[in-house]
This record gives structure tokens, sequence and C-alpha cells, in this order.
């Protein structure tokens, strides 16, 4: 948090004439250019389309406000503050600023909606650049602001930090004092719990992480065990309303996931690796993993299944919700789910079909969509190659030829594990953790000979055979049975047979470029 204060000082400072906050965190925002003017002995000023433009910055207010630190409630001009004359009019605005010779910095609220304005724009063009020659300088917050042309040169943007886990500490006291003055609150939380709260509040900002905690204090009217799960709740419900994250609740974990051995024994050495005592022994966090093969065969139950065995939060990236149709925006939105993603850290970051996200990043990607996807492609090489914080990424890949050649290079992921078709072995394996998830005993059934009849199916259709063969007993109301498994798997066309050619050359590109996700078929108990 001292880190953005400073850069934003060293803005101001520098006479850089238009900074950009991009933020919902309006009050967040406001309250650190005060801090930053405060001490630098700026004058501050607010304006909006409500209230016209206000000097706002009180010696008294602003030296408290520091000595607070960010923290604190917004600040309300005093009631004898009066706007400038005719200053609520973006463009007469602009005109008055033009004419001030005060040091300061002025705060424009919601200002994107006078953008597309070509008077507001011009006015603002002559403010930045006389403004480029002294400390002075505008501050635009907004949601979003699309920045013309015409200001590029003059525009710097800055960034609110997620409150790290000091910052979320800090708002769990504050919330508390300011909940327990309306209502009364049991407090039955020890040491070890505010510090899962806090670790179930990373990668909220500010506000949301302090709306969460009132909402569960006054659900509870307690700060005890069951306000640390709600708090987890409320932000899998924000990141969901994002759209571009979804914090996905799965309780898999390696041992749901029948064969694969390499692959587990991999995970099994880097397990702990983001924590500490794996930084002072000399490693680096594992950057992650590209799962690809033939599909129906636990790609993705694997990549949920990380988490679950390393107990760390899983997210999904929705590609889909990432695209926007404003050029520039896309990019923004994925610097967003890599900033939300590292607050989460350390976690499992999970991507679905990996190839689909790059489907037009190809070298005629400027004639398909305006190059977006290649530049989307550029972030994420860029973001995968210098990330510090431990996120895992662990993605799945039907078409690995779709792919592009520097993503799957070392240093971007780890490996590259191929999962094939599963061998006799892990089969059997499967048959038993299905029979075992719909409460039935895998002694009681034949297992061998399921395995050995189930021969070039994937995983997924094993399931899917033996949850038929469950309908077909329960209609006939009768317990099922090893023949029951038999006549499903004989009445289903597997995918090895009517996609064999595709299968075919996915095997041989892989044999010499991806490590088995399973032990050889000799080497397998069983086979």
């Amino acid at each position: 948090m001292a880190d953005a204060l400073e850069r934003l000082k060293v803005l101001i400072d520098s006479s850089t004439p238009i900074v950009v906050m991009e933020t919902i965190e309006e009050v967040r925002a406001v309250r650190m250019v005060r801090i930053a003017c405060s001490a630098l002995n700026l004058a501050t000023f607010e304006w909006s389309i409500a209230s016209g433009l206000v000097r706002c910055g009180q010696p008294a207010v602003e030296t408290a406000l520091v000595t607070a630190g960010i923290s604190g409630g917004p600040y309300e001009p005093p009631e004898d503050a009066k706007a400038l004359y005719n200053s609520r009019d973006p463009a007469q605005m602009l005109g008055n600023l033009e004419g001030l010779t005060l040091e300061a910095a002025f705060i424009l609220k919601d200002f994107h909606r006078h953008m597309d304005d070509p008077v507001v724009v011009r006015r603002l063009r002559d403010v930045g650049q006389k403004f480029s020659t002294n400390r002075r300088t505008v501050i635009i917050t907004a949601p979003k602001v699309t920045v013309p042309p015409e200001l590029a040169s003059l525009v710097e943007f800055f960034e609110l930090p997620l409150p790290d886990r000091q910052r979320l500490r800090q708002i769990i006291d504050e919330t508390l004092v300011r909940v327990s003055k309306v209502h009364t609150l049991q407090r039955k939380l020890d040491a070890g719990g505010l510090n899962a709260m806090t670790e179930n509040l990373r990668g909220l900002t500010e506000e949301e992480a302090e709306r969460a905690i009132s909402q569960a204090l006054v659900t509870r009217y307690a700060l005890c065990p069951e306000t640390v799960t709600d708090v987890l709740q409320a932000k899998q419900d924000q990141l969901r309303r994002s759209e571009m994250l979804d914090f996905v609740q799965d309780s898999s974990t390696m041992a749901t996931v029948g064969g694969l051995e390499n692959l587990k024994r991999w995970l099994a050495h880097r397990h702990g690796s983001w924590e500490d005592q794996a930084r002072a022994f000399g490693l680096d966090p594992p950057k992650g993993i590209i799962i690809l093969g033939v599909q129906g065969c636990g790609k993705s139950l694997c990549a949920r299944a990380v988490a679950g065995e390393w107990k760390l939060p899983l997210v999904k990236f929705a590609a889909a919700a990432i695209y926007d149709k404003y050029i520039g925006e896309t990019e923004k939105r994925i610097q967003k789910v890599f900033k939300v993603a590292e607050g989460l850290a350390p976690c499992v970051l999970w991507i679905d079909e990996l190839e689909k996200v790059f489907a037009g990043s190809g070298p005629d990607s400027a004639s398909v969509d305006a190059g977006v996807s290649s530049r989307l492609l550029a972030a994420i090489l860029s973001w995968m190659q210098d990330r510090a914080t431990p996120v895992f990424v662990a993605a799945t890949c039907n078409n690995v030829i779709a792919l592009p050649p520097e993503l799957i290079r070392k240093g971007r992921f780890d490996e590259l594990f191929f999962v094939d078709l599963p061998n006799q072995a892990e089969r059997a394996q499967i048959v038993e953790i299905q029979l075992s998830k719909r409460k039935r005993n895998p002694k009681e059934f034949n297992v061998d000979a399921v395995a050995k009849a189930a021969t070039g199916y994937s995983g997924a259709e094993i399931e899917a055979a033996i949850q038929a063969a469950l309908y077909v007993a329960y209609s006939a109301k009768q317990q099922v049975s090893t023949q029951y498994l038999l006549q499903a798997l004989q009445a289903t066309v597997p995918l090895s047979r009517t996609r064999a050619e595709e299968i075919a050359a996915l095997r041989e590109w892989a044999r010499t470029r991806a490590v088995p996700a399973s032990i050889a078929e000799h080497n397998a108990q069983g086979a």
C-alpha cells in the first residue's frame, strides 16, 4: 500500500498533467489523493457534475488523515465549502482550471461520461499542456475510462492495488469497531480464526472486503468461526458476479483420479513449494502445467484435483467473458484477472480448453479480430514469464496443434503432460472409484473383467456406462451386477473407434514432445 502511495506522490510531484484512476473505489481513491497532496503541501479540489468544483483540503483534516493512514471514513467537505462559480458544466470547469495558478490536484469524478464531447476533450488537452510545466495535476476517477487519442501523450494510468494481509486485518478490526457501535457483538474468534478470515478476504477490494465482513457480523451478531465461512461465501459470490473468474468449490483430490501416476508423483514433489520454508530452501513456486490428451480421460478432473490435493483455492478462468467490443478493453480485463488471481495467491488458476482462448492468435489475427487475440496472447505470455506470486496455472487442452508454440515452451509452463486412454490397471481403478462413488462395494464385482471389457474406453465413457447400468438395474428393480456393467459397455461405441485417426495423430505428436501422465502399460499392475 505504501508503494502505491509513493508512486502517486511521484506522479503528482513530477507534474504529470493527467492521471487516470480506473476503479470502483472512489472514496478510497479520493482519500489516497488527498493524503498524497497533504504530504506534498498541495491543495486538493474535487469536481462532480452535481456539486461543481470544490476545494476540500483543510490542513487539520489532512494532517489527521496522514496520521491515521489510508484507513478511515470518507472526507466530508465543510458545510460552508462553496463551489467555484459556474463550475458544474465540465467544459466551463476546465476553462476555469486554465486560469488558476494555484499548485493543486483536481479530482474529476465520473468524468468518463464527458470524454466523448469534443469541446471537453479539447479543453482538457489545453489544461494538460499547461499543467505539464508546474505542480498541477488533473486526476480522473471512474470505473472505466476510454482515453481519446488526442490525450494519450498526456495521461498516466494509476492502479489501486488490492489490499494485502496487513491491510485486510486492519479492515476486520475497523469494521468490528464500527458495527459494534450499532449492534452488540460477541467475539469468539481466536488469532488462528482471524488469520483464516484474512486469507478468505484476499482478492477483494477494500470496499468489497468491508461489505463482506459487515454482512457476516450482522448475520451472526458475533465474530465467530461461522463468520469465516460466511466471508468466503461472500467472496465467491462477488467473484462470480465479475464474470471473469469463478470460484470453484470442489472436494476432489488426486485420490479421486484413477491412474496418472507420473502426474501424481510430479505434483506430490511440488506440494508446499510456495511456502516460506521452500523459498528459504531456494525453491521458486511452480508456474503450472498443461494437461493434453484424449477427450474424456480426466484432464479437467485432474486440474481441479490439484487444488484439492494442495488445499488451495481454485478459480476458473472464463475466457469468453474477458472479450469486450471496445478496442483495448479486452486487454484491461485480462490484466484485472491477473490482479485478482495474484490477490488470491497462493491459488490454482484453472484454464479449461486452453486452445480456444487463443483461437484467433495466428499470423492473420489482425484481419480476424483486429489483433485482439494476439495482444491477449502477449499479455498472458508476459504474465506467465514474469509473475512472482504463487499462482499455479492448471490448463487443459484437447488440440495441442492449435496452441501457439511460444506458449508451451519451458519458462511459461513447467511441464506438458499427455493423458492417454487408461491402461488395464487404471481402468480397474476408475471402475472401483466410480462404484464407490455410487455407494457400491467394488469387491462385489468382477472389476478385472469389467476393466478388460472397457479396453479403449476413456474414463468418462466408463463412468457413463456404469451410470447406464444403474439406470437399467433400477428400472428392473434389481441390484446392479457385473453383468449389467458388461452389457452397458458393449452398448457403448468408444471415442477410440469413432476418432481413431485423430487419437493416433495426437499420440504420435506427444510421443517425443510431452511427458506421459501414466506409467507404461507393461509396468502397470494388472496390465
